[in-house]
């Protein structure tokens, strides 16, 4: 008889005392056996490690010297793990009990599916969409789809762009696949948009992300409920640049995309003049972008090289 497929789960906590409990309590209800349970701390001030040491039986915990962002600790994170799968989690969001198994079971069924998430629904509202998933829209910006409009629209499973980072489950044979220099999220990324990017990669690579609607979590997320102005500069900032790292690495000169250029060139310029005149903190970004564009490059050549050999070998 065939063993089922072993999961672990990663987590990353900055200052998540609030929440991180609950978040551990849902993984530890789960229906389907976990594997592991790893939590990443970017060296918290607000009496996580405490809130941490209650599981520490029960889970095993990796307390950075350093904030290395979202990105850094979810790859230390995913290399603590050697299961068939990795539940990348959020510690503000609750996972329903079955919401592995649910997901395990469709994955597990398509061997093509490489990354999949359920119905995320806003912790403060719970018939209200957060995320069913990852969209490109027309000017190849990514969205958390259905983002705020009734959880009844939205119980049709289907393929998507990508998943998003709150609470995504990775196959092995995946994250082994696209990661580039050892990393599965770009560490440069450092936080925002990493797994937009990843998204990209997969796609190109020839993996399918899922939607599963019957698997359920709820997020809390608040910031993104109160409009711009609630988002924090330093998540504006790494928003704003990661997007462009996202483009440089990954989108392709397809006809559709000559299409949208000129509409997205205008639409950049006048973002720009928008920051000059209401955000010139974010102007920064700039620097750092021209600063990391060769890297990017160099990412850009690696992924095309290993689209093309696997369009040679389809």
């Amino acid at each position: 008889m065939k063993s089922r497929p072993t999961v672990s789960v990663s987590i990353v906590t900055y200052n998540s005392a609030e929440d991180i409990a609950s978040c551990l309590e849902a993984v530890l209800g789960q229906t389907y056996p976990i594997e592991r349970i790893v939590v990443v701390d970017n060296r918290s001030s607000d009496g996580t490690m405490s809130v941490l040491e209650r599981f520490r039986d029960r889970i095993q915990i990796i307390a950075n010297k350093d904030n290395t962002g979202f990105a850094g600790g979810q790859n230390l994170g995913i290399g603590a793990t050697g299961s068939d799968y990795v539940l990348v989690l959020n510690p503000d969001v609750m996972l329903e009990p079955d919401y592995v198994e649910t997901i395990i079971g469709v994955m597990e069924a398509n061997p093509d599916i490489g990354s999949a998430t359920g119905m995320l629904v806003r912790m403060s509202a719970g018939d209200v969409i957060d995320s069913t998933g990852l969209v490109l829209n027309l000017t190849r910006r990514a969205r958390d789809r259905g983002a705020g409009e009734p959880s009844e629209r939205w119980q049709d499973q289907g393929e998507v762009f990508g998943v998003s980072g709150a609470a995504a489950v990775y196959s092995r044979r995946m994250i082994d696949d696209i990661s580039i220099n050892g990393e599965f999220f770009d560490s440069f990324f450092f936080a925002y948009k990493e797994d937009v990017d990843v998204a990209y990669r997969a796609k190109r690579l020839g993996w399918k992300a899922m939607y599963v609607p019957s698997a359920r979590a709820l997020h809390k997320r608040g910031w993104k409920e109160g409009g711009r102005r609630a988002i924090p500069l330093f998540v504006r900032r790494h928003s704003y640049q990661n997007q462009f790292f996202v483009w440089i690495k990954n989108e392709t000169f397809t006809p559709q995309f000559a299409l949208t250029l000129p509409v997205l060139l205008v639409l950049e310029l006048l973002r720009l003049g928008y920051i000059l005149v209401r955000e010139p903190g974010l102007l920064a970004c700039w620097l750092t972008i021209a600063r990391a564009f060769p890297d990017m490059l160099r990412k850009r050549k690696e992924i095309s090289r290993r689209a093309k050999r696997k369009a040679r070998i389809w």
